[in-house]
C-alpha cells in the first residue's frame, strides 16, 4: 500500500502564504488604548514586522512633535506619515523627511470662507516644527510653551504655509460639520476628521493618508496588493480603501467598518496585534 506523502518544512513554508510587504497602521484609536498607552503585546507585534523584512509604517493624524512618546515607545522602529499624509517622519532618528503644505493664499482664503459659513468656529494652525492657535481655540493639553504652541491674531495665523488646519466648533456634530466645511471649501483644500468631536482637519488639496502611503510604496516598490492597512476613523478611509487588505477595529466609526476588508478585535483588545501575530507568526 502506498502512503500519501506529507511533506516536511519546506513544504509547509512554500504553501504559507508571505506576509505583506508593508504593514501600515493608524494610531490613536487603533493601535493606542483608551488610555494613551501601546501595549507591550502590540509593541511585539510590530517588532515582527520589522524583523521579517517588511516596512512598518505608522499613518497618524498626529502632528510630528506628538511622535516622540511613539517612536520611544515602538523602539524607533519604521516611519511615519503625520498630519494626514502632510508629513514623512522617520521614527528611528525623530527627523522631518519631506511635507506637503497648504500655502499662505490658500490658507487665507479657506479661514476667510469658513468664517462667512459658521461664526462659531476657531481656527488653529500645524507646522512641521510647531503649532498657532487663535485665543477662542482653547487647545487645552496642546497649550504649552514646550509643545511649540502660541496664540496669535488673524494676520499672523494665515501668514505660514502649514502642514494641517484645524477648524474647531465648540459644539457640531462632526460627521454633519465635515460635510458643510468640505462644501465649503472643498476646492482648495482636503477635509476629513478623527475624533468624536466638532474638530476639522485640513491639508493640501489631494493630500491624504493614501497619497502619501502611496507615494512612499512607489519609493519602495510595493504595490497596494502587498500592503495591510488598520484604521478606526474618517481619516482613514482613503489608505484603507486603497490597501490590498484592510482592516477596521470593533471599535470603528461605522464609515470604516462599511469599507474594510476585514475585522478585528477592538483596540482596548490588542486587535492590531492579534492580526499581526497572524501574519508575522516566526516573530
Amino acid at each position: 500500500m502506498r502512503r500519501a506523502y506529507k511533506g516536511g518544512e519546506d513544504d509547509l513554508a512554500e504553501r504559507r502564504p508571505a506576509p505583506p510587504r508593508l504593514v501600515a497602521t493608524d494610531l490613536d484609536g487603533t493601535i493606542v488604548r483608551s488610555d494613551g498607552a501601546i501595549s507591550a503585546r502590540t509593541v511585539r507585534a510590530l517588532a515582527r514586522v520589522e524583523r521579517a523584512g517588511s516596512i512598518l509604517v505608522m499613518v497618524t493624524g498626529r502632528p510630528p512633535r506628538w511622535m516622540h512618546d511613539v517612536a520611544a515607545a515602538v523602539g524607533h522602529r519604521g516611519v511615519a506619515i503625520c498630519a494626514n499624509g502632510a508629513v514623512l517622519y522617520d521614527l528611528h532618528t525623530e527627523t522631518v523627511v519631506r511635507t506637503r503644505l497648504i500655502e499662505p493664499p490658500v490658507l487665507a482664503e479657506v479661514v476667510r470662507r469658513l468664517r462667512t459659513v459658521d461664526g462659531e468656529l476657531r481656527f488653529a494652525v500645524e507646522y512641521p516644527d510647531g503649532f498657532v492657535f487663535e485665543e477662542r481655540f482653547r487647545p487645552g493639553r496642546w497649550d504649552a510653551e514646550s509643545m511649540g504652541g502660541r496664540a496669535v491674531d488673524d494676520r499672523t495665523l494665515v501668514s505660514r504655509g502649514c502642514t494641517k488646519l484645524l477648524a474647531l466648533h465648540p459644539d457640531a456634530h462632526p460627521d454633519h460639520l465635515a460635510e458643510r466645511v468640505h462644501r465649503a471649501v472643498g476646492d482648495l483644500v482636503t477635509v476629513t476628521h478623527s475624533s468624536g468631536r466638532g474638530l476639522m482637519e485640513m491639508s493640501a488639496l489631494g493630500v491624504t493618508k493614501a497619497t502619501a502611503l502611496a507615494e512612499l510604496c512607489a519609493e519602495h516598490g510595493v504595490t497596494a496588493e502587498e500592503v495591510v492597512a488598520f484604521g478606526d476613523m474618517p481619516n482613514d478611509l482613503p489608505m484603507l480603501s486603497w490597501a490590498g487588505t484592510s482592516y477596521a477595529v470593533a471599535n470603528a466609526h461605522p464609515a470604516v467598518l462599511d469599507v474594510v476588508t476585514h475585522r478585528t478585535a477592538r483596540n482596548d483588545d490588542d486587535g492590531v496585534a492579534q492580526v499581526l501575530e497572524r501574519l508575522f507568526p516566526d516573530g
